[in-house]
């Protein structure tokens, strides 16, 4: 199974998450642009956000959440 890098800021620490746990998100900021993320969630139940380019975000095959 496939492992996704995240940095964990409250650990500093990168971690690696297995794919089952991570879904593809879009964030729109205040001027009304489109950022284009990964979510995952850590043992301890903490939420985990990664940015990413649009094209590599589109060639995940991830659920979106």
């Amino acid at each position: 199974m496939a492992q996704v890098e995240f940095y964990d800021v409250k650990t500093r620490q990168k971690v690696s998450l297995p794919e089952s746990d991570v879904v593809k998100t879009t964030f729109t900021t205040k001027n009304g642009q489109t950022r284009y993320g990964l979510r995952g969630k850590t043992k301890d139940g903490r939420m985990l956000t990664k940015f990413v380019s649009k094209s590599d975000w589109e060639s995940m095959k991830l659920p979106e959440g």
